[in-house]
């Protein structure tokens, strides 16, 4: 029986989506809730989970086509194979054994296709078995481990790929064997065979400096922005790395691909000093939206000169708020410097102790300290205006937004209760989130509800913004970039610290004496680290 599955209603007034990327492809046999393809609406990047277990059948959109709610993407066949098979069951016909040419005709499909889970196409890619002669003893002639197996044992059955040169020497190795035309000739057994594969792949693996290898998975979910990225670099998606899975689906990341293209350039050097030339064309992502300027930014993977980029999706979503907040709140934008050599010594005592936890501190979770001890002395920062109700609401609770770039545009993951939390559990969360954030894996709801937001414009080496409010916030926070700059102390000109602090506000909820009152306490509290730390 076939069956169709929609594009469903994902809720909050979302009408329609683009479909980015498939994930399985005609004929491929799927599982319940195993995701058929990734959409990208107006609020964020989604999987689409099968609601039915079976085969695919038809794609009926193709990749980059914007899609209406209630739009089939594709057809499954649940069943139809289960009762034709009972049907002949009970007309009394019989198989042909499996592993034979008239069984693999007899369960041929009319167009072709060939029924086999990832697995069992991997396992006949090992055993050098052409997966389309072999006859499928599964239901609906689909094709099992054991069929496979068989016909490694026929006398039939295509003879092993040989693995390539870089890889036999491993082989020889482990199997004790002399020549690579001896493991092709001499195998005494089907056991050895799946051995000396197994070997090659592994032994091909660890000379490259791999933890996994292409061979060993079918299928790698990733994010556009990350595929783009590996594309760039030169990446096999599927030879990375990865211990994260998405339902039971290797997943990677952006920092997983730089990771392992770095690695991949380190094993292919020549020439001492080659490993310098890879760190500088393969950066490290930031750690985090706030960086002491001491490392250079990830390049960033963009358009190129003529290209036209399609406004929708998350896209459109932003600027339409940017829109909304900048039309709506008037703003007005107060700056202000802060010397912050304490602070900057501060850190520097306290990061042992963070990389003992496992944290890579940065200056941001001081400056959220701040911020949220400040927010408690001035409630009109930390509210929203309901113009409806014609009242301005002072929150009690200190959701902060964190602004983070990424590919489809800024995005704001909060850290909840952040008045609750302490400095490296801030840096700890924030990484995490923030890094959710540039690989399109976060929530919706981790990007919802903040009470006010930070942004950070000097990590690309600025240092004064007038940053748009993130409405219905009343007021943004703007940070530039640490720097000895020249300070006039005790009648003397002197190198010290500072940080360029630039507040945006809704001049119709906050006014400019309370703005400069609240970012001089902002300004005294990172003055005066040991503050932030009881």
């Amino acid at each position: 029986m076939i069956e169709t599955f929609e594009l469903p209603d994902v809720g909050e007034g979302v009408a329609e989506g683009e479909l980015v990327r498939w994930l399985v492809e005609t004929g491929d046999e799927i599982e319940e809730d195993q995701p058929l393809a990734e959409v990208e609406t107006d609020k964020a990047l989604v999987d689409l989970p099968s609601p039915y277990a079976g085969t695919v059948v038809e794609r009926h959109v193709e990749t980059g086509e914007m899609v209406p709610v209630g739009t089939v993407l594709v057809s499954i066949d649940v069943g139809g194979d289960e009762a034709a098979d009972e049907a002949a069951d009970e007309s009394g016909e019989q198989a042909e054994p499996a592993g034979t040419a008239g069984a693999a005709d007899a369960t041929a499909t009319p167009d072709g296709r060939v029924f086999a889970p990832p697995r069992t196409r991997r396992l006949a890619r090992e055993l050098g078995v052409d997966i389309e002669r072999v006859a499928g003893s599964g239901l609906g002639g689909r094709i099992t481990d054991a069929d496979v197996r068989a016909a490694a044992e026929s006398v039939d059955a295509p003879t092993p790929r040989v693995p390539d040169a870089e890889a036999t020497s491993v082989m020889r190795e482990r199997d004790g064997t002399t020549d690579v035309d001896d493991v092709g000739e001499h195998r005494e057994s089907v056991d050895a065979v799946e051995r000396a594969a197994k070997a090659a792949v592994e032994g091909a693996a660890e000379a490259a400096g791999q933890l996994d290898d292409g061979t060993a998975r079918d299928r790698t979910l990733a994010v556009p922005a990350t595929r783009r990225l590996a594309n760039d670099l030169g990446v096999d998606l599927d030879a990375v790395p990865t211990d994260e899975t998405r339902d039971g689906v290797a997943f990677v990341t952006p920092a997983m691909v730089h990771e392992y293209a770095e690695r991949q350039r380190e094993a292919n050097d020549d020439v001492a000093g080659a490993e310098t030339d890879a760190d500088a064309d393969v950066a490290a992502p930031a750690s985090g939206p706030l960086d002491d300027g001491s490392r250079e930014p990830s390049p960033v993977v963009g358009p190129q000169p003529g290209d036209r980029i399609p406004y929708r999706g998350v896209r459109r979503s932003i600027g339409e708020q940017m829109e909304r907040s900048k039309y709506t709140a008037p703003h007005v934008t107060h700056t202000d410097e802060v010397d912050v050599t304490r602070l900057v010594e501060t850190k520097a005592d306290l990061e042992p102790y963070a990389a003992e936890e496992g944290v890579d501190l940065t200056y941001l979770p001081f400056v959220m300290r701040a911020v949220t001890q400040a927010l408690a002395e001035f409630p009109q920062v930390n509210a929203s205006l309901d113009e409806e109700a014609e009242v301005i609401v002072c929150h009690d609770e200190y959701h902060l937004g964190v602004a983070t770039a990424t590919d489809a545009g800024l995005m704001v993951p909060v850290i909840e209760d952040a008045d609750e939390k302490d400095v490296l559990e801030l840096a700890a969360e924030t990484a995490i989130k923030t890094e959710r954030a540039r690989d399109r894996s976060i929530s919706r709801e981790e990007m919802q509800g903040s009470t006010f937001t930070i942004t950070n414009v000097g990590v690309i080496g600025g240092e004064y913004a007038t940053p748009i409010v993130n409405y219905p916030e009343v007021a943004i926070l703007a940070l530039g970039r640490i720097a000895e700059r020249p300070r006039v102390v005790d009648g003397e000109v002197v190198p010290r610290h500072t940080l360029p602090l630039s507040l945006s506000v809704d001049h119709r909820v906050v006014d400019g004496a309370v703005a400069a009152r609240f970012t001089n306490r902002v300004m005294e509290l990172l003055s005066a680290p040991a503050r932030l730390l009881v």
